[in-house]
């Protein structure tokens, strides 16, 4: 499993312009709940919206690149202020290579994150890839981080952190909450 940085990492981490996010198993716990009505239900952990708006704040752009379809998502984007949402995409590969060429995005300027073996290929295709620490075997082995919380537990957050951090941008923004 790895979970250290190294300077080739650190590397691939500073070129970094866009996060590209999964949503079930990272955003969340990757729990469906629907209630009597059919109604769906997601449960987002808020220090995950904090870190995503503090990365925001630095000019990285947060994407939501998923396989389902759900109203609750476009709900939590919309609530972030995340603009650039990609449900439905039974091929992940070809939706991240068209929403490349939209935003005039290199691979090596993506940062995705992801849980389950479906997110494998769009592991190789970024410049940088994490896995949450739930995450399938195949996933964790292909990512280039594995975050230490669980998905829908902090793991996004871990991953702006890291970004942050890797970017020099951490400093500047723990000044702003007067921490040490």
């Amino acid at each position: 499993m790895k979970t250290g940085l190294d300077g080739p990492l650190v590397d691939k981490i500073r070129k970094i312009r866009a996060l590209v996010l999964d949503v079930d198993g990272v955003l969340t716990d990757g729990r469906i709940i629907f209630d009597d009505a059919g109604k769906e239900l997601k449960f987002f952990h808020v220090r995950d919206g904090h870190g995503i708006k503090m990365l925001m704040r630095t000019g990285i752009e947060v994407i939501f690149l998923t396989g389902r379809q759900s109203r609750v998502v476009e709900h939590r984007a919309k609530d972030l202020g995340i603009k650039s949402v990609y449900q439905g995409a039974k091929n992940k590969v070809a939706v991240f290579n068209e929403m490349l060429a939209e935003k005039g995005l290199k691979a090596e300027e993506t940062a995705c994150m992801g849980d389950d073996i479906t997110d494998v290929a769009l592991f190789r295709a970024a410049g940088f890839s994490a896995a949450v620490a739930d995450a399938c075997a195949e996933a964790r082995k292909a990512a280039d981080f594995v975050t230490a919380m669980k998905g829908g537990k902090g793991a996004v957050r871990e991953v702006c952190e890291l970004i942050l951090k890797a970017q020099g941008n951490w400093d500047e923004i723990a000044e702003k909450y007067e921490l040490p």
